[in-house]
């Protein structure tokens, strides 16, 4: 019985290690230039397909740092976009990541627990030095169109 619970506990510390290794830590908040420098590319690629978007940067934490909407974008992608992106930093990975598991049904469901989780697309963490600084959330479009426009801003920055 003894040997049974060392087994299972050096498992649960050998997966929590190797989970906590792929996942990047988070680092110092993004500046407002990164901020508007990783929009910029972003709004550039809505606008080439004519995409009427919300943009926004946030820091780690959540916070928002960089704010852009386009003219005649919905209203309601406002808090999307900033909700996007505030999932994508404090969860450490993109939304999609959730859509996906959502989708899946099943345990996947248990998302819908999650205080914050957005299950959609368009939200991504901001990655510079191998730490998160941030995420950027579109919305707008499609979810898909919202998950390129924030992946042409994340490109900026590679």
């Amino acid at each position: 019985m003894k040997l049974t619970a060392f087994l299972v506990a050096a498992l649960v510390v050998t997966l929590t290690a190797a989970f906590e290794a792929q996942t990047p830590m988070y680092g110092s908040p993004i500046t407002a230039e990164l901020a508007k420098k990783v929009a910029a590319p972003a709004l550039a690629e809505a606008r080439k397909n004519n995409w009427m978007m919300a943009v926004a940067i946030v820091d780690p934490n959540g916070d928002l740092v960089y704010f852009e909407k386009m003219d005649d974008t919905q209203n309601g992608s406002v808090d999307v976009a900033i909700a996007k992106a505030r999932s994508a930093a404090r969860f450490k990975r993109p939304t999609k990541a959730f859509q996906d598991a959502l989708a899946a049904g099943g345990e996947g469901l248990r998302i819908l627990a999650l205080d914050g989780a957005v299950p959609v697309e368009g939200g991504v963490p901001i990655v510079v030095g191998g730490k998160i600084v941030g995420a950027i959330g579109a919305s707008g479009g499609t979810s898909q169109q919202d998950g390129v426009v924030a992946a042409a801003g994340i490109a900026a920055i590679k």
